[in-house]
């Protein structure tokens, strides 16, 4: 997975257009800074709570616009080790999860097929079926998550297909 996702997001264009570049990034970038905004998650405008949130001053700050959802990074180099790294640890834990699922949900007769079936879709719901969710509650484009769902397929793909061609020597 590692290669295929490396080979997918470096070497194709399929991403490559993913996140377009704002035609007026210096003006918001230089509006942002002197804000200081510390690293996290927002949501803008954001009321503190209900009562907030049916009031016309509410309605009218969300009609001026815009509505924001981002994540501010800390201020740093944007070295990709910290994340491949992680990225690592994380199609590990998909694996280890996706062969605990197997050992418990396929019987030692299921074959290659059976296999392959199972392990696909436990590696896909580990892959793909989340980033759903960004679109759903935070309007991220649909293009990305579609995008992302299909390497997710693809990755699933390669799982399976790995899992299905070991499954005889780890029965």
């Amino acid at each position: 997975m590692f290669v295929a996702s490396s080979l997918i997001h470096m070497v194709l264009p399929w991403h490559k257009s993913d996140y377009p570049k704002m035609s007026n990034e210096d003006q918001v970038l230089d509006a942002l800074r002197p804000l200081a905004i510390p690293p996290g998650d927002y949501f803008i405008p954001r009321p503190t709570g209900r009562e907030e949130m049916r009031s016309p001053e509410f309605a009218d700050k969300i009609k001026k616009g815009p509505v924001i959802v981002m994540t501010v990074l800390p201020n740093a180099s944007l070295s990709m080790a910290r994340n491949l790294v992680l990225w690592f640890v994380y199609l590990v834990a998909v694996g280890i999860l996706t062969a605990y699922v197997l050992t418990y949900a396929v019987d030692r007769f299921a074959g290659q097929r059976g296999v392959f079936r199972l392990v696909g879709v436990t590696a896909f719901l580990g892959y793909a079926a989340a980033l759903w969710q960004m679109t759903i509650w935070y309007q991220r484009s649909w293009s990305i998550t579609v995008k992302a769902t299909i390497d997710g397929l693809i990755y699933a793909a390669i799982t399976a297909a790995t899992f299905a061609w070991l499954f005889p020597r780890i029965q």
